[in-house]
């Protein structure tokens, strides 16, 4: 009966979707193998589940796809699990004295919902106000991809941009909304295809309501060219 309900236990924090964390959950030893090394075990594991499931892994079409995941999983989805790929967040003085919110909205998230690797899609909105260090606009969408590659809850992902932030910018001042999709109940479970998920994190000035009004209001403004 214990195992029962520490089982029930595990499969309720994922059914409601609950952070543990607000950093990723990383054991000591996460380093420790290349990545050529974790693409070889990983492409093993992945074929015993497709030889579990009954697939024929002689078919032509079936037969390459354990290594194209397995590189998949470290290279490219879970790649911002590993610290080497973090950006350089690279900083400038503010020179022109820009002393109103900076708002990059609309970047795109790409992430994987880390209690059954199923996507996570959407948009995250991010904004700061300079304390007299503005950074680079493109680094910002780096940052939101850095910790989308990862497995993920939404709650953390937020935190964890802001923070990022708070950090290259040596600024509280820094706020993140994110909307997003997850495949894990838009297409199992409930399967409700239409509803999304938004978090949010405000630090500093973004507290104040006057100023997280301004930024949710530029957020919902059209962007025509």
């Amino acid at each position: 009966m214990g195992l029962e309900k520490h089982l029930k236990k595990i499969e309720e924090l994922g059914e409601n979707h609950i952070g543990t964390s607000s950093d990723t959950p990383l054991r000591d030893d996460a380093f420790e193998l290349s990545d050529s090394e974790k693409i070889a075990l990983i492409k093993e594991d992945v074929k015993h589940i497709m030889e579990t499931l009954g697939l024929d892994l002689t078919d032509d079409s079936l037969q390459g796809t354990p290594n194209r995941v397995a590189k998949m999983f470290v290279n490219e989805i879970f790649g911002g699990l590993h610290p080497d790929r973090k950006p350089k967040a690279s900083t400038f003085d503010n020179k022109y004295k820009y002393g109103e919110m900076l708002v990059e909205k609309n970047i795109t998230v790409y992430s994987t919902c880390e209690h059954h690797l199923l996507p996570i899609v959407g948009r995250a909105h991010v904004a700061y106000i300079s304390s007299g260090e503005v950074i680079g606009l493109s680094k910002m969408n780096r940052i939101v991809d850095y910790y989308a590659k990862r497995p993920q809850v939404q709650e953390r992902l937020t935190i964890q941009i802001v923070k990022e932030l708070q950090k290259a910018l040596n600024t509280e001042d820094v706020a993140c909304v994110i909307d997003a999709k997850h495949l894990c109940v838009n297409s199992r479970g409930i399967r409700d295809i239409d509803s999304s998920t938004v978090t949010s994190e405000f630090g500093g000035k973004f507290k104040e309501a006057a100023v997280r009004r301004e930024f949710l209001d530029y957020i919902q403004m059209g962007t025509e060219f």
